[in-house]
């Protein structure tokens, strides 16, 4: 909800919302999926129970609502919510990145969401794709220039899965 500057973003579990500012994710709701370590071991320390990824096996979610209120700047370009399948294949500032670059070509939000659920199905999404774009401003953002490392990086799939899990925890 926006009412004047302020934006009150109410997490229902597996969906998420993220800010860009200034082309810098800004994460307004946190995942309450039952595979977080740390949700995992709340739901064990209240006598509750995992089975198969799913909370007392019945459950995809961990928690009803929660809400964040943040006052809205002229740095902040766009918000992003979207489904959990969005967020298996993005990461928060790579789904920023990748409409910050969409909006340059053509400034058409909703263009820029059927883009982002293509590309979700290119990287192998099996969840549910469902996006929502609301453009703080008229005009495309700026474009960035993202000085790069002279020493490149890489890390194997596994790898990166174990991260994240290590992350998350």
């Amino acid at each position: 909800m926006i009412c004047g500057r302020s934006l009150l973003v109410a997490n229902a579990g597996d969906w998420r919302a993220v800010l860009s500012r200034c082309g810098a994710a800004v994460e307004m709701s946190k995942d309450h999926r039952p595979c977080c370590t740390k949700e995992r071991m709340r739901i064990e320390s209240l006598v509750g129970y995992i089975d198969d990824g799913y909370l007392n096996g019945q459950l995809g979610v961990t928690r009803a609502l929660e809400l964040k209120l943040m006052t809205l700047t002229k740095d902040d370009e766009f918000l992003i919510i979207g489904s959990d399948g969005i967020w298996d294949v993005f990461t928060s500032q790579n789904a920023v990145a990748f409409a910050r670059r969409r909006p340059q070509e053509d400034n058409d939000v909703k263009l820029c969401c059927k883009e982002i659920i293509e590309e979700a199905i290119k990287r192998g999404a099996s969840d549910n794709l469902t996006l929502v774009m609301v453009s703080f401003h008229l005009e495309p953002p700026p474009h960035v220039v993202v000085e790069r490392s002279r020493v490149r990086r890489s890390i194997s799939a596994e790898g990166l899965q174990n991260l994240k899990f290590f992350l998350e925890g």
